[in-house]
């Protein structure tokens, strides 16, 4: 019987990925699944970039052509290293959403639920052993562009947490989004909520702060996003410190 993490890949643009697929890495044979709850919800689909490119549903997450290359790939390969099993990957993340437009109730959060609850049962029908659940969450910077205050992201960000912890995801691993191009500042009141968040919940790990880091290196393509380069790095460095947790 196969065993497998199960991990949902959640959040805003530079989770969906804006770098190039031709730049990532390929993905280990056997080290990762992804199940397109969407498109292709019979089967599991050996994970390939642009991850999660086709899993558009209209009234829910719909951004078609804009999945151009993420860290996904080298994140699962990193996992996969560290713990010998294979994750299978669910897409849902919608560039440039807001922490308010994914709460319980919402059509960003009822579409990842599906895709969740749809995982779940198709896994279970394979006779898969699941290992773990978690969610890998990269979110914030529009949030931060409009002037939330750090209280209130905290607070909706937490309130996203717990009712997918409440669904089955039972760790969730944070990735900390970078800093504006031209306003260096801008997202550091986010960046202090999400470290926040995992000094004080147990169940939420951070696992890259390396975005901060590459405006500084040349690494961003615009005000937002980054190069595949920068993408590959953060994968590889959340990849290998989920598998660490999970091991």
């Amino acid at each position: 019987m196969m065993e497998a993490d199960i991990l949902l890949f959640m959040g805003q643009s530079n989770m969906a990925g804006r770098g190039d697929d031709q730049l990532a890495p390929k993905v280990l044979p056997g080290a990762a699944w992804e199940y397109r709850a969407v498109t292709e919800p019979d089967i599991l689909v050996p994970l390939v970039e642009p991850f999660g490119v086709n899993e558009n549903r209209e009234g829910g997450v719909w951004e078609p052509g804009m999945k151009t290359g993420s860290m996904v790939a080298a994140f699962v390969n990193a996992c996969y290293r560290k713990t010998g099993r294979p994750v299978i990957a669910v897409s849902c993340s919608k560039g440039g959403s807001s922490i308010r437009e994914w709460q319980p109730g919402t059509p960003y959060f009822k579409d990842a639920a599906a895709r969740f609850s749809a995982c779940l049962s198709f896994v279970e029908s394979q006779k898969i052993a699941v290992h773990s659940i978690g969610m890998v969450w990269c979110q914030g910077c529009t949030d931060a562009d409009n002037g939330m205050t750090k209280e209130e992201y905290k607070e909706k960000t937490l309130t996203l947490f717990q009712a997918f912890q409440a669904l089955g995801v039972e760790n969730i691993f944070l990735i900390q989004i970078g800093n504006h191009r031209e306003q260096p500042d801008l997202y550091v009141p986010m960046q202090e909520a999400q470290e926040e968040l995992a000094a004080s919940v147990d169940t939420i790990f951070m696992t890259s702060r390396s975005f901060r880091t590459f405006r500084d290196r040349g690494l961003m393509k615009d005000s937002y996003h980054y190069k595949q380069e920068a993408y590959n790095l953060v994968g590889d460095e959340a990849g290998a410190q989920t598998g660490e947790i999970l091991k």
